[in-house]
């Protein structure tokens, strides 16, 4: 008896060649719905895997960096270094992989040349006067160093042109678009490594709270919006972080605020962490922690019943500038994490590393802080640094540039202006 195979075996083509059907829009497989942000966190058969990875990571990062903290503010900077050479390292590799048919014999290490380059320009402008307070007992350390400091930009110009002139020597015929392409492409990684971490070298040195209050805020907004998506997210935010929720977005905004004015009473009555360093010594520092951190007192009679214990409530100024570093840190720095977010699309990776379990690499942790560190060090500068202006820091500006000869011709100046002023008002 003949078999029908009509209902089994599909309709030959004149190719031979077998024609599916077009999917349509709604067809969609159920990886791709989670890619496009259907399938949220909260619905994730994996979520709680997902959730103590990232949780047992965070400990170990958080428990390191409370350690460097204590450290002081050279084992902070020695942090800062090491972290953006690892961001080099992601961002390079990454331009690498998404180009591998058409890499050039050393062009990675021209990069690299063009890397410490950077590094050598920013720390110089930044740390110069820290160096050369650090080494005005040693004469001739002191010369050496204010040697350094005075031809800084002269050696690093030349650096850059030496860098620049081995980059034109190694163009080749039907590669220059490429070759440029990736010239633009290490300057613009150059710039979003340095900008960030250059205004946190300064806000460091400025004093450990200034450094350690955003980058905290950054933290506590990541993991509240991590927490509240994971158990409470259903409207998804933004297409480029299919992940992100509004009520994660919503709920780590209020977390974050509340975080940053109670952070900032608690850090803030610490000298350890207020006070400005001047030089590269390792020592504790105690200083005057000047009207930012000399609490205000408030009352609280007309606003509380009889029987409530306090009656009053103490404040730190700091306080009501750190509300706009909450606010900063929970509405506008995210967007660090969604320009990463788009970057990574644009060269179809899913992380710029894979060096923290749970969390990708080096550069996905700092894509936010990279926002934070500047609008830090431009706030303080702003509204916070004209309120401290001491006769110390002053007279530390005038004298950073000037040797020990001309130190004495002023103090000797200053030394007859006195007396004139004296002898006049005899």
């Amino acid at each position: 008896m003949h078999k029908d195979h009509s209902t089994s075996d599909p309709p030959s083509t004149p190719s031979g060649r077998i024609r599916h059907r077009k999917r349509s829009s709604s067809e969609v497989p159920l990886d791709a719905s989670k890619a496009n942000g259907s399938n949220l966190l909260v619905n994730d058969r994996n979520k709680y895997k997902s959730m103590l990875i990232r949780t047992y990571s965070s400990v170990w990062m958080i428990g390191g960096f409370s350690f460097i903290i204590y450290m002081g503010h050279l084992y902070i900077w020695a942090m800062v270094v090491v972290i953006q050479i690892y961001m080099a390292m992601e961002l390079f590799n990454l331009l690498r992989k998404a180009n591998e048919e058409r890499q050039l014999p050393g062009f990675r290490l021209l990069n690299w040349h063009f890397f410490f380059t950077a590094m050598l320009f920013t720390y110089g402008r930044f740390l110069s006067r820290q160096l050369v307070n650090t080494v005005t007992s040693d004469k001739l350390l002191y010369k050496l160093v204010s040697g350094l400091i005075k031809y800084q930009m002269f050696i690093c110009y030349f650096l850059y042109i030496a860098g620049f002139v081995w980059f034109i020597l190694t163009l080749k015929k039907k590669m220059y678009k490429y070759q440029f392409s990736q010239y633009a492409w290490t300057h613009m990684i150059l710039l979003m490594v340095f900008a960030q971490s250059s205004f946190t070298v300064a806000n460091i040195f400025e004093g450990i709270f200034w450094f350690l209050l955003p980058a905290s805020l950054i933290v506590i907004n990541d993991v509240a919006a991590y927490f509240f998506g994971f158990f409470f997210g259903r409207t998804p935010l933004i297409k480029l972080s299919p992940k992100k929720t509004w009520e994660g977005f919503i709920g780590a905004s209020v977390a974050t605020m509340f975080s940053a004015f109670v952070l900032a009473n608690f850090l803030g009555r610490f000298q350890w962490l207020t006070c400005p360093r001047k030089d590269l010594s390792t020592g504790w520092l105690y200083c005057d922690p000047g009207p930012m951190f000399k609490p205000d007192y408030y009352s609280l009679v007309e606003w509380v019943p009889e029987w409530f214990p306090w009656k009053e409530v103490a404040i730190l100024p700091v306080q009501w500038h750190a509300l706009a570093f909450g606010l900063f840190a929970s509405i506008i720095a995210p967007f660090g994490g969604f320009f990463a977010s788009g970057f990574k699309r644009a060269f179809k990776f899913k992380d710029f590393g894979d060096s923290i379990p749970g969390h990708g690499g080096i550069t996905d942790r700092m894509d936010c802080q990279m926002v934070m560190a500047v609008f830090a060090y431009i706030y303080h500068q702003s509204f916070v640094m004209g309120e401290s202006v001491s006769i110390e820091m002053i007279l530390d500006q005038i004298l950073r540039n000037l040797t020990l000869e001309e130190q004495h011709v002023l103090y000797m100046k200053l030394g007859n202006i006195f007396e004139e002023r004296q002898l006049m008002r005899s």
